[in-house]
């Protein structure tokens, strides 16, 4: 009788915990850790645009992929690097993206996209 119960709590035991592993990673960060940490320590336009490459690429690969998902705050990090080098339509595309994927994203994604068509408007207007 004992044995039974602990031959039946080691069966248990090993289902419910074999269901806890995963041999997928979730996201796909590519090289997008290094290269952020990288730009992070030596802010240079080189560097942005390593780490820019990186995501891109890890977007990419996504597609690919295992993970056909891309790590939250990615198409946003992406959006804001365009936007540091003056290209709004692609920032605008990669927030609005951010915001398509990750709803939680949406407030601060559309702040960021009204500061854009403000600014747009502030040069149509000159």
């Amino acid at each position: 009788m004992v044995k039974n119960i602990i031959l039946i709590s080691a069966a248990a035991m090993t289902f419910v915990l074999s269901g806890c592993s995963s041999k997928e990673p979730l996201y796909n960060y590519g090289d997008y850790s290094q290269e952020y940490y990288n730009y992070k320590k030596n802010m240079s336009p080189e560097t942005q645009l390593e780490l820019q490459k990186a995501i891109e690429q890890a977007i990419e690969d996504a597609d690919d992929g295992s993970s056909d998902r891309v790590a939250p705050g990615m198409y946003a990090n992406l959006g804001y690097i365009y936007l540091k080098t003056g290209n709004t339509k692609m920032a605008k595309q990669n927030f609005i993206k951010e915001k398509t994927l990750y709803p939680e994203a949406t407030h601060f994604m559309d702040r960021l996209i009204q500061k854009i068509d403000a600014l747009e408007g502030d040069t149509d207007e000159k």
